[in-house]
């Protein structure tokens, strides 16, 4: 099958979208398939305000369209919902044409957080841009009943887990350090919906890392000058961060999943998080986390888990599972006789 994936978020960011389209094409081509990503490195960009490090295609509808003329695809998937997304999208309802699509983040969340933004209108244009697909693929349970709750139609919502690549996050040599223990580890993006304040505010013994960057990194620098931020690091040196970490401490409130719990799991990493979308799904009643609302508990109850715990509870999850369930929801490209209509008129925000 040849298939084509439309993301407006790849190289150079690195995050769980990312991440999650890389692992999924290597599987895919490791079945046989053939995979081609329409990405922003294509087209003239500009940075998305205040997150400088996405970039937005610029005018990109005239290209879109030729990529998916000339390609020939049998499966057309459309993963993000920004302007890349919205021009295949347009293209495909203008041509008849079949195609998936999948909600990696909580973005209205993250807009109410960032700037206001009513939950209510964002999820009104989430409708409307999946509205027309033939599935939108979720990672969790947990947002599907939530995708639900806010409009979307229960047997178009299906499940598309993540996985974690065991032979790149295992035991291994822990990164060398002369901090004081234990040590408390923090990874994702420095900014306000991950929530990352709320685990450099704890009260804890032995020593806080942070991992990652974002439009918060030299505000929590400056405010927390006793916490050490590494930047962001490559997998086998992240791999080698959780080795040296005691626990893997995870603040968020608004991840659809959470990528980087497995990977701490799978070097065997216990985990402290809250009892919510993504640490609940991700890990459940596993002996191999702590889930609490008091999440200073939680890191210090996570201090006594045995490491082969977390090790034993990612083996669960494999990227191939994950690339198989993709596979198994994307349609015929193929013109379609109905996509429902929801190209007649756009939202009303």
């Amino acid at each position: 099958m040849k298939i084509l994936i439309v993301s407006d978020a790849w190289d150079p960011q690195v995050n769980g979208v990312v991440r999650t389209l890389k692992s999924t094409r290597r599987e895919l081509e490791k079945m046989g398939h053939r995979v081609d990503v329409l990405n922003p490195l294509e087209f003239r960009t500009i940075a998305c305000p205040t997150y400088p490090e996405i970039r937005l295609s610029l005018a990109p509808a005239r290209r879109v369209a030729k990529r998916i003329e000339e390609g020939q695809f049998d499966a057309l998937h459309i993963a993000t919902e920004g302007p890349l997304g919205l021009a295949a999208r347009r293209y495909a309802l203008r041509h008849k044409l079949a195609f998936t699509t999948a909600y990696h983040t909580r973005f209205p969340e993250y807009i109410k957080a960032r700037f206001g933004i009513p939950l209510g209108l964002t999820y009104r244009f989430l409708r409307w841009f999946h509205g027309a697909a033939a599935a939108v693929l979720v990672p969790t349970h947990i947002v599907k009943r939530d995708l639900e709750a806010f409009g979307f139609a229960p047997q178009q919502v299906v499940l598309w887990s993540r996985g974690v690549d065991l032979d790149v996050f295992k035991p291994t040599e822990p990164l060398a350090h002369d901090a004081k223990p234990p040590v408390f580890l923090c990874v994702g993006r420095v900014a306000v919906e991950k929530n990352i304040e709320a685990f450099l505010s704890l009260d804890l013994p032995g020593t806080k890392w942070v991992a990652g960057e974002g439009p918060l990194l030299e505000h929590l620098k400056r405010k927390y000058p006793e916490a050490r931020f590494t930047g962001v690091l490559d997998q086998p040196e992240l791999a080698r961060l959780y080795n040296a970490a005691t626990v893997f401490v995870f603040p968020s409130r608004t991840d659809t999943f959470g990528l980087v719990l497995l990977e701490a799991m799978a070097c065997g990493c216990p985990v402290a998080a809250y009892p919510v979308t993504g640490p609940l799904d991700v890990i459940g009643d596993s002996p191999a986390a702590v889930l609490s609302e008091d999440l200073q508990s939680a890191c210090l109850r996570a201090a006594s888990i045995d490491r082969a715990l977390p090790r034993e509870h990612a083996r669960r999850y494999s990227w191939e599972a994950c690339t198989r369930q993709f596979l198994d929801q994307l349609v015929p490209v193929a013109p379609a006789l109905s996509l429902g209509g929801n190209e007649r008129s756009q939202p009303t925000v």
